[in-house]
């Protein structure tokens, strides 16, 4: 698993933008500014709609005024729904990244089995702060849990 000081592994993902799919590469994509990026194990679960997203839709200018450049949620789903997803929630300041083949969750060695929900291999639940590519901070979910990877634990653990 990725950790605290290592710089993100290359990785194909999909930015979903107003004007449809954008392939991006991982280590491209966070060089040069500071993004608090977060993980859900799928676009419209429960606990992703109903408290991951929200705790950073709530927080956001927090983050913000923290020197958070950017807010990014990733999700082993397609492009299109995570662009569903973020239209239902109006969640518009928030950058969906598609990891629709798992590639990004894998590389980083936070892939997890949801099979037994009928999911496949999907990311597990985390949330990161990344400077210029470098993981600054790391927070990892145990299985069927919500309490580390929230904007509100991101930000108590800010300098």
């Amino acid at each position: 698993m990725i950790a605290v000081g290592e710089r993100l592994p290359s990785a194909s993902l999909v930015k979903v933008t107003p004007n449809g799919p954008e392939a991006v590469d991982a280590q491209a994509y966070f060089a040069g500014r500071r993004v608090a990026l977060f993980a859900v194990p799928g676009a419209f679960t429960p606990t992703c709609s109903a408290q991951h997203l929200p705790s950073f839709l709530t927080r956001g200018d927090e983050l913000r005024a923290k020197g958070v450049d950017e807010i990014a949620c990733t999700a082993v789903n397609d492009a299109f729904v995570l662009d569903a997803w973020s239209k239902q929630n109006d969640a518009g300041d928030v950058t969906m990244l598609a990891d629709g083949n798992g590639q990004f969750a894998e590389a980083l060695g936070l892939a997890g089995d949801s099979s037994k929900y009928g999911m496949g291999t999907r990311s597990r639940r985390y949330a990161m702060v990344v400077n210029d590519g470098v993981v600054e901070q790391l927070h990892v979910e145990e299985p069927g849990e919500f309490r580390v990877s929230s904007a509100d634990h991101l930000l108590a653990n800010m300098a």
